[in-house]
């Protein structure tokens, strides 16, 4: 091999080895992870309490995303149009786990005012399980 063509190879070698590796996942091996993560199992109602009700701040996540999240939701501050997060009715929902994590991160922040424990995301996805068409 010429030394232009193996440095080509050694390189792809070496990107494809380094390279992150695409992560998908069901909702129901998210679920798993973080209620071992836990280390308790998952409650529904506890999920659902604690998607509709505020704790302590101006929102909850039903403020967003319905009382019932099967249906496309709207942004309380900015209008945007947020799609059904109950996965039944949106495939997509929580299939990424880097996605997923930067979600709850996010929602949880402006709810709670802190991040998620992986009890209280085991129970809400938990209950958004529950919900089918």
């Amino acid at each position: 091999m010429k030394p232009t063509v193996l440095n080509r190879l050694i390189a792809s070698v070496l990107f494809a080895a380094l390279a992150p590796a695409v992560v998908a996942a069901t909702p129901a091996e998210l679920l798993a992870g973080y209620s071992a993560q836990a280390g308790v199992p998952a409650v529904p109602a506890a999920g659902q309490q604690l998607f509709t009700v505020r704790q302590g701040r101006e929102w909850s996540c039903a403020s967003c995303h319905g009382v019932v999240p099967t249906q496309a939701g709207k942004h309380a501050a900015t209008g945007k149009a947020i799609a059904p997060l109950a996965p039944a009715f949106n495939p997509e929902r929580f299939t990424d786990p880097a996605k997923t994590e930067k979600w709850f991160r996010r929602n949880c922040k402006d709810v709670l005012d802190r991040e998620c424990s992986a009890a209280e995301k085991a129970h809400v996805l938990s209950w958004l399980l529950t919900l089918k068409p």
